[in-house]
């Protein structure tokens, strides 16, 4: 099945195409393979204006990746994003792994540079072969596809400053990058700070704010963590006072992210992406409180 307009990401949101788009992991074995498919089929009636598929980490599910993303280009009308990573691989196998993407029909990627397996905080060592910076990744793969990059609500952990990661991010878009995706946001004037910065070192493409809403704390917290970051006090206030009661606890989350995704359209983001984790209920239910239906 094709889609009617296959307009890359960096068109549709410099075309002013308010975007909502899915993120979506590679599944481990059959059981998460039918879970993932369902999510998809659960979601695609909103229309997204792309869904993303991550790279594990080191490269480890890239085979999946370029699998389930190239299923994705054939079997829906969806516009896939496939992601790849610095991490673990020499520049022939970079080229090879687009190579790979554009002959499954994908033709948006996430240039990442990728953490060291030690976490975001651990020294970097490029792969011998390999790049260096997640720039180097953006201009070998930009003459060929539309490249998104990360960018960071807190600062990459690794960034001496948050004006050198504005930098970084500038950088980025120089080397071809069309837009940036965030890791996730909990409060939109973290959102919004990033906005200021990028735009004070020039940036211009536009910024993605990357969502999940908190329907298990301390999942989400180890998860901030590994991105080098504690989640905003006045968030866990929020969630832990439904520590005792689990149905309490997730519609809070759920209110506590659709307030911020109001926030955020209102103070004019250009849309909204979600880490779904591979489920789409949480996702269907902020939709319906932002009064989003099919």
């Amino acid at each position: 099945m094709s889609s009617p307009s296959r307009r890359g990401i960096g068109q549709r949101l410099r075309e002013g195409e308010q975007s909502f788009s899915f993120e979506f992991f590679p599944p481990k074995d059959e059981a998460g393979e039918a879970q993932l498919w369902d999510a998809i089929r659960e979601l695609e009636p909103y229309q997204p204006t792309f869904v993303s598929v991550t790279y594990g980490a080191g490269g480890t599910s890239r085979d999946t990746t370029v699998r389930i993303t190239g299923r994705i280009a054939r079997e829906t009308p969806m516009l896939p994003l496939g992601h790849l990573t610095c991490v673990g691989h020499t520049r022939d196998e970079l080229q090879a792994i687009l190579a790979s993407y554009a002959e499954a029909g994908v033709h948006n990627v996430l240039a990442l540079r990728g953490d060291p397996q030690d976490g975001p905080r651990a020294e970097w060592t490029p792969t011998p072969g390999g790049l260096t910076y997640a720039s180097d990744l953006v201009e070998l793969a930009a003459p060929d596809f539309t490249v998104g990059v990360a960018a960071f609500p807190d600062g990459h952990p690794s960034a001496p400053s948050l004006e050198r990661d504005a930098e970084v991010l500038l950088a980025k878009e120089r080397a071809g990058a069309e837009f940036a995706i965030t890791d996730m946001v909990f409060r939109a004037t973290d959102y919004f700070a990033l906005l200021e910065r990028a735009k004070a070192v020039g940036v211009t493409m536009p910024i993605l704010p990357g969502i999940m809403p908190i329907l298990n704390l301390g999942q989400v917290r180890r998860m901030a963590e590994l991105s080098g970051r504690d989640l905003p006090a006045e968030v866990v206030q929020r969630i832990t006072a439904h520590a005792d009661d689990p149905v309490g606890l997730r519609a809070e989350g759920i209110a506590v992210a659709a307030e911020m995704c109001e926030a955020l359209l209102a103070g004019g983001a250009p849309g909204l992406h979600f880490y779904t984790l591979n489920r789409s209920r949480a996702t269907r239910d902020i939709f319906t409180a932002l009064r989003i239906t099919v």
